[in-house]
């Protein structure tokens, strides 16, 4: 066997079945292995391999698998970049292999030669220059212990051209899978005992649940602590659908889009305690005034995260699985009505009656076509937060977004993914026009494998985030951010031969969504709404998270 043989040998040993990839000149030796390979690898091309990248990141938010991508060397390297650093912020789990120039070129600037190692150093836990065709099954395995173990991320392979081709007599295809040392630290019981003891005392507790909730699988045991604590529970974006929306502890999203109600919680509550959560600025605002009344109780996988935003007064590290587990089992029934209550009396956010053709009606009607169990996936921007904010999230893992590099142009190749992963769920692409443009060659895919998932177009003719700050915050000069070329995104779908449609009311929407047949084949809908609207509730940047704007 020869060293690309090996590398799918080695890959078919970890349970992979979906590839998404683009051939090149230094991965034709891969590709010429994959070629008879056909009947254990479903392979996706996509049109350009950013998108595919966010397609396998897709794949993998949706599933929990590893995430595989192949890529050739110099600009299909580079290119799967942006990716990367939207996986690594969010902590999903991939494995990247790109080619590379042969061996003996290596540092001589040889045609489509790049450091990619180097340059993807900062935005992997792990990467590797492949020196040794002998290496790869350790480096595979290695590899993909790292990319899923403790906090999940993205993982990088770069083999040179003349490894793939190599010959490599010794392998083995065993399923004797080496067990690799787990350094996770021993769980702290007397810690657990303090945060019972403070759960017990106290009077206003808030739960804070991130999206490490959903990567550690840990939201059936979330829900158990929050009933058994009668605790109310807010969530970062990320940590969205960790618990049902429409459960009356679930009070949505806090931060700087979060609802008053949420954020004023988090100001007022004598508890707060910190799941799979990061404590990142767009959650926190002033990390002085956030949750100042409170004893802080911060539960992670990563060390790295533990009092470097806020300080806690309790912290725990360890599977949340476990320890969720553990505090719920060693916990008292409580009540809290007057707290409920309290938080209830401060619900102030304004209203949108009911026939504007504004996003809470879309989503809301879009919900109740698709139904609960529908994968959103969303671009970065108004839309992204619309979402968030209005979708009654039901499971985990079934809002796929980018959170912490905030990456617009990554929705529609992740919708991609997750429908390849889950063939049996609805996925919706919730996107803007401004991100839509940034990966909208992503529909050549979509046709070319006739995936059939729901794209819905907020088209407001604006990159409108950029045009909401410099509405709030710079005298309303709109520089550069309006879109007025008066572009026809439903030719656009129609000449991919995907079904495009078009609405401007909640009557013409609702008419599209009544007369189409979805989960059978791709479809294509704008919403043209109101260049003017913008996303409220707001917190001006750096400000504490109480000072809500409701409306301008």
């Amino acid at each position: 066997m020869n060293g690309a043989q090996v590398l799918l040998e080695s890959l078919e040993k970890q349970g992979v079945d979906t590839i998404f990839g683009y051939p090149g000149g230094a991965v034709l030796p891969l590709y010429d292995a994959l070629y008879n390979k056909g009947d254990k690898f479903n392979h996706i091309r996509a049109a350009h391999e950013q998108g595919g990248v966010h397609a396998a990141d897709g794949y993998a938010r949706s599933t929990g698998k590893v995430g595989v991508f192949f890529a050739t060397s110099g600009p299909g390297a580079t290119n799967t970049v942006t990716g990367i650093a939207t996986a690594y912020m969010d902590s999903i789990p991939l494995v990247v292999i790109t080619g590379q120039v042969v061996s003996s070129g290596l540092g001589k600037d040889a045609f489509q030669e790049v450091d990619i190692t180097g340059i993807t150093f900062s935005i992997t836990k792990h990467n590797y220059l492949v020196r040794k065709v002998e290496d790869i099954p350790n480096i595979i395995e290695e590899a993909f212990h790292i990319a899923k173990s403790g906090r999940p991320g993205p993982v990088l392979i770069d083999v040179p051209k003349d490894i793939f081709m190599k010959e490599f007599e010794n392998f083995s295809n065993s399923n004797d899978k080496k067990t690799l040392e787990n350094n996770e630290e021993s769980l702290d019981y007397s810690k657990i005992d303090k945060i019972v003891e403070l759960i017990s005392k106290s009077e206003k507790p808030l739960i804070h649940a991130g999206g490490g909730v959903n990567i550690a699988n840990s939201s059936e045991e979330l829900l158990n602590l929050a009933v058994k604590s009668d605790a109310p529970v807010v969530n970062t974006m990320m940590g969205l659908g960790s618990i049902p929306r429409k459960h009356p502890l679930s009070l949505g999203m806090l931060g700087m889009h979060g609802f008053k109600k949420n954020n004023l919680a988090v100001s007022n509550c004598d508890l707060l305690i910190a799941i799979g959560s990061r404590f990142s600025d767009r959650v926190i605002g002033a990390p002085k005034t956030f949750a100042n009344k409170a004893k802080v109780v911060h539960i992670d996988i990563d060390s790295s995260e533990i009092n470097k935003n806020i300080q806690c007064d309790v912290s725990l590290l360890g599977n949340l699985k476990y320890i969720l587990k553990e505090i719920t089992s060693k916990l008292e029934q409580k009540k809290n009505e007057k707290w409920k209550e309290e938080i209830n009396s401060w619900k102030a956010d304004y209203k949108v009656e009911s026939l504007d053709f504004h996003p809470k009606n879309i989503i809301n009607v879009l919900q109740n076509r698709l139904g609960d169990e529908t994968i959103v996936a969303t671009d970065v921007g108004q839309h992204q937060m619309w979402t968030a904010q209005y979708w009654n999230f039901k499971n985990p893992n079934t809002f796929l977004t980018s959170g912490g590099l905030g990456t617009m142009g990554y929705g529609l190749g992740a919708a991609i993914g997750a429908k390849i992963g889950k063939k049996e769920k609805p996925v919706l692409l919730i996107t803007g026009d401004g991100s839509f443009r940034m990966n909208c060659n992503e529909l050549f895919t979509v046709r070319n494998y006739n995936i059939p998932l729901t794209i819905v177009l907020f088209n407001n003719h604006t990159l409108g985030m950029v045009r909401q700050w410099q509405s709030i915050f710079f005298n309303k000069n709109y520089s550069e951010s309006d879109i007025k070329d008066g572009f026809d995104y439903t030719n656009l779908a129609k000449t991919y031969g995907i079904e495009g449609y078009s609405a401007d009311s909640m009557e013409s929407l609702k008419t599209i969504l009544n007369n189409v047949e979805f989960n059978k084949k791709p479809i294509f809908i704008e919403c043209k709404i109101d260049i003017d609207e913008n996303v409220y509730p707001i917190v001006p940047p750096g400000q504490s998270i109480d000072k809500v704007i409701l409306k301008s």
